[in-house]
């Protein structure tokens, strides 16, 4: 199974997990669990999307960072209406300025914002 497809953590492991994070629990939690709950919900979608519109890219061969931030924006776009589009793209930039390489936050942007303007919700 390749790296992409691999999950990070089973679905029946969740709760376990859940439970032996430290009270009191980040008040961003329920948010965070539900992206990633949403994400792995919507995985083929996303990972279809993303790759139609990363120009020259393929999901297995952008850094592990930028593809799951990519994932994230765009399970926002699609499927969190509270977020607007400029946010979630904002947000996935920022991180990737802190924590990918140095063209990542352009190629970020890029691929979101034509997500954002093209892709059916």
């Amino acid at each position: 199974m390749p790296v992409a497809d691999r999950p990070v953590m089973e679905e029946d492991e969740w709760p376990g997990y859940l439970d032996r994070i430290a009270k009191p629990r980040p008040d961003h939690l329920d948010y965070t669990v539900s992206l990633v709950e949403g994400v792995a919900r919507n995985l083929d979608r996303i990972d279809e999307l993303i790759a139609s519109y990363a120009e020259g890219w393929t999901i297995d061969r952008m850094p592990v960072i930028d593809r799951n931030l990519a994932r994230i924006a765009v399970y926002e776009l699609l499927y969190v209406p509270e977020i607007d589009d400029p946010v979630a793209i904002t947000e996935a930039v920022e991180l990737a300025k802190q924590m990918s390489t140095d063209d990542s936050p352009r190629f970020l942007n890029g691929i979101l914002g034509r997500i954002a303007e093209f892709a059916s919700r």
